[in-house]
């Protein structure tokens, strides 16, 4: 996958994000997630974008480090979502399992990239 084509990827994940943040219940447990929710799933493309833009292999893998976090956040609040029965599964499955493929690229892309970076000094 190209880093365009992630680009791309990460922003769709974010709008899907925002669509299943707006179908929360309006009680404090959903408000309480929705702003988490919405906070970390659209930080994943921000960050991923920012990387893209880094001005050096070890600035690189420190954005990514901040890709990950933010994408395996938005995973523990999508499996809470789940697991406390705020949504039905089938509304909450498709992203929860982008949230895990986005987190293996990106775990993937930074051990390459710290790999890389270290074979360089």
């Amino acid at each position: 996958m190209t880093p365009e084509e992630l680009k791309v990827r990460t922003k769709q994940f974010a709008l899907r994000v925002l669509k299943l943040v707006a179908a929360l219940p309006k009680t404090i447990e959903g408000r309480a997630i929705a702003n988490q929710l919405v906070r970390c799933g659209t930080s994943v493309a921000a960050n991923y974008r920012a990387a893209c833009r880094a001005r050096s292999r070890a600035e690189f893998v420190a954005k990514m480090g901040v890709v990950l976090e933010e994408a395996d956040e938005t995973q523990l609040w999508l499996e809470l979502i789940n697991e406390s029965k705020l949504l039905p599964l089938r509304r909450v499955e498709p992203l929860l399992s982008e949230a895990s493929e986005l987190v293996a690229i990106f775990v993937t892309s930074r051990k390459s990239a710290a790999a890389n970076l270290k074979s360089a000094i």
